[in-house]
């Protein structure tokens, strides 16, 4: 008998209170080998996904993958993220969904659809508080113990992007983790991209200068480059409180100005005062989120990745370019093995980000619409 996706949700959650410390975390993610519990559970998940998910059964079965004959994670069928734009990969009924997330395309482009209901949020609500903290709040001299620091997000209101993801990712960060002072500086254009409320967030920086107490600023790479071509402008710069951090996300989604990511974090430093960068890589088809750290990016234990050649299918040796796979066990509800656009060096559960496979759709929060 299959197993329910309540039971399947509360086994990801002992995964994740099983290495909930920021030490246990970062130290477990270097590891390749898969923990006892994982793959048990992975293959659980996809039976249970099999059987629920009729968009999944179909390409299953199209591929001849079904769960009596799959025996390792490794053959557990992928679904492409562009799928999502076309079907509905959740076994979420309609009339128990209360959320929906979209990708963030252009409004010429249908986004992909990823549903939720109060299970599938609070689990993935789960997943992203302890990788946020181990990588943003570490335990140091800038966020001692029990310390809430001011968070600046350049996104808009959760109220103005509820589909978006990120956004709500933020809300939930500002909540459990924000001190006093902590504010959305974001606006929607009348296009529905993302513009930054420059007044507001001018305002942010100069009172979290003066308090003198570390911040983290969290935007998209659009928004800080608006924000850096409007510090220039004015000939201005900030330097921000010894320990504060940035984390940055997402790409241009093809806008008329862009600078390599080098070139950017370049700029925050020399306009911010060298606060520290932390790279962040999620999309809205996941439940948990990977940051970098010494130049490659890292899921948590609860995640892992595969590199795969474009033609053959085949994954590609340690080092070498391949499509970025994802299996996240957090997507409980919908489908845990994704097959994204991105191209990536793998190095055990690490990766190096090299950008979009050739004819994909151009990806990340810089160009959200509602």
């Amino acid at each position: 008998m299959t197993q329910s996706h309540s039971i399947l949700a509360d086994q990801v959650r002992a995964l994740i209170r099983g290495c909930s410390k920021p030490e246990n975390l970062l130290g477990a993610a270097e590891h390749s080998s898969q923990p006892t519990d994982w793959e048990r559970v992975a293959l659980d998940l996809f039976a249970l996904q099999y059987e629920t998910v009729p968009a999944y059964r179909l390409l299953c079965d199209a591929r001849g993958r079904h769960p009596g004959a799959v025996r390792s994670w490794l053959e557990i069928p992928a679904v492409p993220t562009q799928a999502f734009q076309e079907l509905e990969f959740t076994a979420i009924a309609p009339e128990a969904r209360s959320r929906v997330f979209h990708s963030s395309g252009t409004t010429a482009q249908r986004p992909s659809r990823h549903y939720h209901h109060a299970q599938s949020l609070t689990l993935y609500e789960d997943s992203l508080r302890p990788w946020f903290a181990a990588h943003l709040l570490t335990p140091d001299t800038a966020f001692p113990q029990g310390l809430r620091p001011r968070c600046l997000a350049l996104t808009p209101q959760p109220t103005n992007v509820p589909h978006s993801s990120l956004v709500h990712m933020l809300e939930v960060v500002i909540q459990d983790f924000g001190g006093a002072g902590s504010v959305f500086t974001g606006r929607v254009g009348g296009d529905g991209a993302w513009e930054l409320g420059l007044e507001a967030t001018l305002e942010a920086l100069e009172s979290a200068c003066t308090d003198g107490a570390p911040i983290l600023v969290l935007g998209t790479a659009f928004l800080f480059l608006h924000l850096l071509d409007a510090l220039s402008a004015q000939g201005r710069s900030f330097r921000l409180p010894a320990g504060s951090r940035v984390m940055e996300t997402g790409g241009y989604k093809g806008r008329s100005r862009s600078l390599p990511r080098a070139e950017l974090h370049a700029a925050i430093a020399r306009q911010l005062g060298d606060a520290q960068i932390i790279p962040e890589y999620g999309m809205s088809e996941l439940s948990s989120q990977a940051y970098e750290s010494g130049g490659r990016f890292r899921f948590p234990p609860w995640v892992r990745i595969r590199t795969l050649h474009p033609e053959t299918g085949l994954d590609t040796p340690e080092g070498e370019p391949g499509i970025l796979r994802i299996h996240d066990l957090a997507n409980v509800w919908s489908v845990a093995a994704l097959e994204t656009s991105d191209l990536g060096r793998r190095h055990g559960q690490s990766f190096e980000l090299l950008g979009r496979a050739a004819e994909a759709e151009p990806r990340g929060c810089s160009r959200m619409t509602l």
